[in-house]
């Protein structure tokens, strides 16, 4: 499949984008931004040098991805969101001198397989998102999400477990039901893992 890219957009000649991705109006990809196959940047989405997306990712409208970030296969980042890289900002050094690139260090956020990002939420680097964990809007995540974990609120704490569908799973007994598919989950070394199906 082609490639997309909306006339609007500006993407580097050292991006990479992978067959069937699409990248929309105002949209912005610096050097080095490797885009999985069939992945989707909405309208002024930025993705900064060397950001990695993972094949199915979307990347909705107005999102900031800073470098360094890993973002692996179908990862879902809503509108607004951002990724940031830098633990201690500030425009200028101790001596007033404004800070160029060569004065600080870039730390990213690590986002896994399958995760989902809400609307406007905060990741503060640097902070990994396990695999299909989910992220509400306006959350702000100061410290990792463990895989399947839903997280919210300001700063984010984890308040259940979600399944590959994104709903969020259903207590029963000693398990964890997903309402939607029936998979059967049980918690195990500070997460979960998926036991049967129904």
């Amino acid at each position: 499949m082609a490639v997309r890219v909306a006339p609007s957009a500006d993407v580097s000649d050292d991006a990479v984008v992978g067959d069937g991705s699409s990248i929309w109006h105002l949209a912005q990809v610096r050097e080095r931004v490797t885009i999985g196959r069939g992945c989707i940047v909405g309208r002024g989405a930025y993705l900064g040098t060397g950001v990695h997306l993972g094949d199915h990712c979307k990347v909705q409208n107005y999102a900031l991805v800073y470098e360094p970030a890993i973002l692996g296969n179908g990862v879902f980042i809503g509108p607004a969101v951002v990724l940031t890289n830098d633990q201690y900002p500030r425009a200028v050094n101790p001596d007033g001198s404004l800070k160029s690139a060569d004065d600080w260090h870039a730390v990213g956020v690590t986002i896994g397989d399958g995760a989902s990002i809400g609307a406007r939420a905060v990741c503060v680097a640097p902070v990994t998102i396990g695999a299909w964990a989910t992220v509400a809007a306006g959350a702000v995540v100061t410290r990792d999400v463990p895989t399947h974990a839903i997280v919210m609120g300001v700063p984010a704490r984890q308040v259940g477990w979600v399944g590959h569908a994104g709903a969020p799973l259903v207590k029963d007994r000693d398990v964890w039901r997903c309402p939607q598919t029936g998979t059967v989950y049980e918690e195990f070394d500070g997460s979960i893992r998926e036991v049967a199906s129904k």
